[in-house]
């Protein structure tokens, strides 16, 4: 029986479901063969599922083509909601540090906070946050886009780490601040489109210092100063601007650098697209352990992974198919479900990868 992957919001009473239907949770709602009917196609909008695969003789004119992940997630009326609210927090974002850097008034915390809060009450959980971020990443890449999204990740980190509703308060601003004093830097080197030479990197580096003390002239807590201060600082000595080392480093500083980190890779620069997250888990792999908090970079890894369970993604050799194993001694090779009958252990089969998912 043919069969074609469709969008939740494609989905109509009377089509046949061709594959299992799992939560993130790995809870089967809908098994295949089943027909739809109005609620079920409710059920699936409620645990938040993208796309389904349905039999195709079913669909006739009702389904026009087979579309990717990514447009499944940005046509359905959540992420536009979403999106809605994240671009308009965005704007306020660069208004306030405009305030504060301009003409030197206080920073507004409850309204910063406020902004991460609006876009926070928008996702169901911290995975669902991930996912929203995943598919707003076409977004202009300024440094307030940056801020925002860090910010976002580090409260969503915090609930991982069960932290204080206090300390993730802290969190969140210290995401949202730490790159401040890449805005006191020479807009012609920020955004340069091509390689910056050895003298302008030079001069990108002293952001972090610009940062703190811009923020030292403010009544914060020390742990958003810090964060700004050491979030390029690496547990091996290798970062800067001081070559600190392991517990040199401030503990939200390392949570920060872990969020900036990822949520740079995973966007799209001017010189460069974005990077599959399963990639950027793999480079995480290969030395963060040294270079980042073991603690910490572990259990972000494993919730990052486990986010993009039973999502269907696409191999090296052009095959697709869904995640639905985790591998925790090799979290960015997951195993693969390719079809009914045949399965890939990307642990054991390494010359095989993920290259994006769909």
């Amino acid at each position: 029986m043919e069969s074609i992957r469709i969008r939740t919001d494609q989905a109509e009473a009377g089509m046949t479901v061709a594959a299992d239907i799992y939560t993130a949770n790995n809870q089967l709602i809908i098994p295949k063969g089943t027909v739809l009917d109005d609620w079920m196609i409710t059920r699936l909008r409620f645990y938040n599922i993208y796309g389904l695969v349905i039999a195709k003789q079913t669909t006739e004119a009702s389904v026009v083509e087979e579309v990717s992940y990514i447009e499944m997630l940005r046509n359905t009326p959540e992420f536009k909601k979403f999106n809605r609210t994240y671009v308009g927090s965005v704007q306020n974002v660069e208004n306030n540090f405009k305030e504060v850097l301009e003409n030197s008034t206080p920073f507004n915390i409850d309204a910063l906070l406020s902004e991460t809060n609006q876009i926070l009450s928008e996702g169901r959980n911290g995975a669902h946050i991930l996912e929203m971020l995943h598919g707003i990443r076409n977004y202009d890449d300024m440094t307030y886009v940056h801020s925002l999204n860090v910010s976002l990740i580090c409260n969503v980190f915090a609930g991982w780490l069960k932290l204080s509703e206090e300390d993730t308060r802290v969190l969140t601003l210290c995401g949202l601040l730490h790159d401040i004093g890449k805005l006191l830097i020479p807009k012609e080197i920020i955004s340069k489109a091509g390689k910056l030479t050895p003298a302008e990197f030079e001069i990108i580096k002293t952001h972090s210092t610009r940062g703190y003390e811009a923020l030292k002239a403010h009544k914060l807590d020390s742990r958003i100063l810090n964060a700004a201060w050491m979030h390029h600082e690496r547990c091996d000595g290798s970062g800067y601007p001081q070559g600190l080392k392991g517990d040199q480093i401030a503990d939200f500083a390392k949570i920060v650098a872990i969020a900036d980190v990822y949520d740079a890779m995973t966007s799209d620069r001017n010189y460069r697209n974005r990077i599959c997250p399963f990639r950027v888990v793999e480079e995480f792999e290969k030395d963060g352990f040294l270079k980042f908090d073991p603690g910490y970079l572990l259990i972000f890894l494993e919730h990052v992974v486990e986010s993009y369970l039973h999502n269907i993604v696409r191999l090296n050799d052009g095959r697709e198919g869904e995640v639905i194993m985790i591998n925790k001694l090799s979290l960015s090779r997951p195993v693969i479900k390719l079809s009914a009958t045949e399965y890939v252990d990307l642990s054991k089969n390494r010359k095989l990868f993920i290259t994006e998912i769909i």
